[in-house]
């Protein structure tokens, strides 16, 4: 019998305990059979992690071992759901590009509802028990453009507009917000974006003028003035630490301070030419380094609790070589959670001594 986390199960799984949601009524007895619908189930009453007694029974030994051997990310990426994932991702990102391509150097009409359609396709083609930022997890080997960067950032504001429990017409607009956000780097020479060393002054300005630039573009394109406003504001910081006008909380609005925290999430844990992909609780620890004055507080929380919670029963690999799982998350240290090694549990919030290196 071992606790797996809702997204990671699988269908044939044997459910080993009754389930039952916040109000105590049944949802699932003991002994239930996995199915994706019980699993779709479990995940819209918020369950977050179940016992279960085994997993799908193969008529093949060597499978089955293999089962039990691979990392729960080998097991993803071998996975139906995500080379499916992977190639309708890919195909979405070309067409983006051509796309935008077309709008920057051809002046093209720009169409925010096809574009918001190839994103939710990507939503809607199924993941099955593996989560979206799973996913993004795995394909961080791929190359970082700021075409593959807008996509993430829409793909994550969507999913953040579900936490915040936004209505639908407002979580369209937020994935439009996300998807075009950086639309003014494309104007930005490829020798500064790509540079592995440290921008000079004048390589910083002609950056920081990507935000001008994006809304410059959109407005010419009639889109729609929040979708603007983010793409020029989404540098922003509630404290007035931001550019390119240093606004503050006050006069940002709920989509652009999303977007905001969003874009610095996918940058962060996404590879540069100067290092690797950060570990996403490692981010989550930077974020409350800074302190919740640069960002909205409640919008911060939000995302940064669901986001370590889409990594509970995770095995990770720590600064000192041992690995373990994610068993508790510690609320007040949100990036700092309790690992179970073998037979020791290791509270992170209190051994500053030991970060989680990378997840496996």
């Amino acid at each position: 019998m071992k606790r797996v986390a809702t997204y990671q199960l699988i269908p044939g799984m044997k459910v080993a305990e009754d389930i039952y949601n916040y109000n105590q009524q049944l949802i699932l007895p003991k002994g239930t059979v996995l199915t994706d619908d019980t699993i779709t189930r479990l995940d819209f009453y918020s369950i977050i992690s179940v016992y279960v007694e085994d997993i799908p029974v193969s008529t093949n030994e060597d499978s089955n071992a293999e089962f039990f051997t691979q990392s729960y990310s080998q097991r993803l990426q071998a996975s139906p759901e995500f080379q499916k994932f992977k190639e309708k991702y890919e195909l979405q990102v070309d067409d983006f590009r051509d796309i935008l391509n077309d709008v920057v150097e051809k002046n093209t009409t720009l169409d925010a509802n096809d574009l918001l359609n190839n994103v939710l396709s990507l939503l809607n083609s199924g993941n099955g028990p593996f989560s979206l930022f799973d996913m993004l997890h795995s394909m961080r080997q791929h190359s970082d453009t700021t075409y593959t960067h807008c996509m993430n950032v829409a793909l994550i504001c969507h999913t953040f507009a579900k936490w915040m429990r936004f209505s639908p017409t407002d979580t369209k607009m937020v994935t439009l917000c996300g998807l075009m956000h950086d639309v003014g780097k494309l104007k930005v020479p490829l020798d500064i974006l790509n540079k592995p060393a440290k921008l000079t002054e004048e390589e910083f300005r002609v950056v920081k003028q990507h935000p001008i630039n994006g809304y410059n573009t959109l407005v010419k394109q009639k889109v729609h003035p929040i979708i603007c406003k983010a793409a020029l504001l989404h540098h922003e910081k509630c404290d007035g630490s931001g550019y390119p006008y240093g606004l503050t909380g006050d006069r940002l609005d709920r989509f652009t301070k999303m977007v905001t925290i969003a874009d610095i999430y996918d940058a962060m844990t996404a590879a540069r030419i100067y290092r690797g992909p950060l570990c996403p609780f490692r981010v989550v620890e930077i974020f409350e380094e800074e302190g919740y004055q640069k960002y909205d507080a409640d919008l911060l929380l939000t995302f940064l609790s669901h986001i370590v919670n889409t990594y509970i029963t995770h095995r990770v690999r720590l600064s000192n070589g041992q690995e373990g799982e994610v068993v508790f998350i510690n609320k007040n240290k949100l990036g700092r959670p309790t690992i179970k090694c073998i037979n020791e549990y290791i509270d992170l919030s209190m051994r500053p001594d030991l970060e989680i290196e990378s997840i496996i």
